[in-house]
């Protein structure tokens, strides 16, 4: 996963608005507040809360 860092640094979670740290190994967005784990496919985060699973 090649994400920016300061994409990282602006993006937030679309169900709660709170930070999402990066997890490479799964290639994922992990919420920091209520847990849902966003995928990135093709380097594209795929920020829908429907795609979303908990962690």
């Amino acid at each position: 996963m090649e994400l920016e860092d300061w994409l990282i640094d602006i993006i937030v979670c679309p169900k709660c608005r709170a930070s999402l740290r990066a997890d490479d190994a799964a290639s994922e967005l992990v919420c920091t507040g209520c847990a849902l784990a966003y995928p990135v496919r093709d380097n594209i985060p795929v920020l829908l809360v429907d795609e979303a699973r908990q962690s």
